[in-house]
């Protein structure tokens, strides 16, 4: 009696389920999952997804991380991939296998112990963390906003701080060391929420005894950005009232405030950290390629430089942008443009074709500044760019969450999940009062 031979399916493992990894396994989902061809797995850390980009509002308490998140395990469940908790610590190259980390419980005992997960093809898309470069205090002193668990801590110690102020009759000073998009975005939310707090019966504390900084070491904000798109943002942040400081590298950090080199002290209770990113630490253990930013050096087609069956995105991918002799930006739409080209080269590599080569499109950049304004640049078809702000670029900016809901829920879910946040934030109080 012959027997056919049983071929396996290919597994293919995603790690870390932030904007380019969950659109890509959604994809990989629905594309492989669905019809059998792949097992898809997805790992990551935490139990639920909330978009990056929003995080300096959960911080500030003007959106609700627990009502705008997103469950993995029912993301799973509807696109046809499994999801496996836990954190990634190590990597087997030749075995193919990656090393779980053990997950403990609340009183710290082993939940469940090291696991071994195999792959036949691994995606490490793991994203950033704030690289702190070192200077001291900023670990001890300073908040993050790299998680949503951070975000959160960070609108908890805000709440507390103004129901100290507002008992004292004192003041709130809040420094944030980095003029990137983060540090903006959040000064502008801040800002907002001086006023709505006051709204709400904190009203011993007015708007303008909130003192917000912004430390930045370059001439600029936003220096990778247009001068342009710098100058306009300089100039919305002077009409809140935000107290930006240019040219100034921060020293060292204590309880009391920020030193900078040129021996000024800006005092702050609150001190938040926005300035530089890296891959996670473990990302140099693996034996793979990193740079000095932890990232692991890709080829063109975002397979990593040492192993055809590992590919990187966004965030953690130190990959080539040779248009401008340098390296693609970690932004949401670099993740959402490499999610694609691996999609579609984990589809070409399964059948043994050639891959394609990666090539970043710029289509500009926005910065919000809460309800008061955003500013931003669009980039033309021919290289040039068109400054927007106000209205106009608002709209823009909010189109970029919905384009990351398209590609996870399609046109009828994200359709009533607009119609869904109409109707909560018509009745629920616009700021986190807990």
């Amino acid at each position: 009696m012959s027997s056919k031979q049983h071929n396996p399916i290919p597994k293919i493992v995603v790690v870390g389920g932030g904007a380019g990894g969950l659109e890509l396994v959604t994809r990989l989902g629905n594309s492989l999952g669905r019809r059998g061809e792949a097992e898809i797995t997805l790992v990551d850390c935490s139990k639920t997804h909330v978009w990056k980009p929003l995080l300096h509002e959960v911080a500030a308490g003007t959106l609700d991380s627990h009502e705008d998140e997103l469950e993995y395990l029912a993301q799973a469940n509807t696109n046809h991939f499994r999801f496996i908790l836990g954190r990634m610590q190590g990597l087997d190259g030749q075995a193919k296998t990656i090393r779980l980390a053990p997950i403990l419980d609340s009183v710290g005992a082993v939940l469940v112990p090291v696991r071994d997960v195999r792959y036949d093809i691994l995606v490490m898309a793991v994203g950033s963390v704030c690289n702190d470069y070192g200077i001291k205090g900023v670990a001890e002193h300073c908040m993050f906003l790299d998680t949503t668990e951070q975000a959160e801590r960070f609108q908890e110690r805000l709440m507390e701080e103004y129901v100290r102020a507002h008992v004292t009759k004192g003041k709130l000073e809040v420094v944030i060391i980095g003029g990137g998009a983060t540090g903006i975005e959040l000064a502008a939310q801040l800002h907002e929420v001086s006023h709505l707090l006051n709204t709400y019966g904190l009203d011993r504390v007015k708007p303008a005894d909130v003192k917000l900084s912004i430390v930045e070491a370059s001439p600029r904000l936003l220096p990778e950005l247009p001068a342009r798109l710098s100058d306009a943002t300089l100039r919305e942040l002077h009409k809140l009232g935000v107290d930006v400081l240019l040219k100034q590298r921060v020293v060292e950090v204590s309880p009391a405030g920020v030193k900078t080199d040129s021996g000024q002290v800006i005092p702050g209770r609150i001190k938040v950290w926005a300035a530089g990113i890296k891959a996670p630490d473990f990302m140099k253990t693996l034996g793979l390629e990193t740079n000095r930013a932890n990232q692991l050096v890709v080829r063109p087609t975002l397979q990593s430089s040492g192993d055809d069956g590992i590919f990187a995105i966004g965030d953690c991918a130190a990959c080539p942008w040779p248009e401008r002799n340098g390296q693609v930006p970690p932004r949401a739409q670099s993740a959402h443009q490499m999610a694609d080209l691996v999609h579609d080269n984990i589809l070409r590599q399964l059948k043994g074709r050639g891959l394609k080569e990666y090539r970043y499109r710029d289509y500009g950049s926005l910065v919000s500044l809460g309800k008061f304004s955003t500013v931003g640049n669009l980039m033309g078809g021919l290289g040039g760019s068109l400054m927007i702000e106000g209205f106009v670029a608002r709209m823009v900016y909010l189109s970029l969450y919905k384009m990351h809901q398209l590609a996870l829920f399609g046109v009828f879910r994200v359709g009533m999940l607009t119609l869904s946040h109409f109707f909560r934030r018509s009745v629920h109080p616009k700021i986190k009062l807990h």
